[in-house]
């Protein structure tokens, strides 16, 4: 498996979210550093798109889940739309 600076490569789909993220995070500081090679930069950039695609489903999947589980006042549960400006 490639490395980068002596640390094996997760595939992408089995990283948790938070990992994908802080991955997500360095190769965009890498990448507007500009320091790169050309093929070196194409390749972190596709990576990147993974990445971000990785994180947008499993916060679909998390979002999901906060809808299945809101509470119903007198007990139970009912599935109800998330609403991002209760956050």
């Amino acid at each position: 498996m490639p490395t980068r600076k002596n640390k094996p490569v997760i595939p992408v789909d089995e990283l948790p979210f938070e990992a994908a993220l802080a991955e997500l995070d360095e190769t965009v500081r890498l990448l507007e550093a500009g320091e790169l090679p050309l093929d070196e930069a194409l390749a972190l950039y596709e990576r990147g798109q993974l990445l971000s695609g990785r994180c947008q489903s499993l916060l679909q999947a998390a979002e999901l889940k906060v809808q299945q589980l809101a509470p119903r006042p007198g007990g139970g549960y009912d599935l109800e739309l998330f609403d991002e400006g209760e956050r």
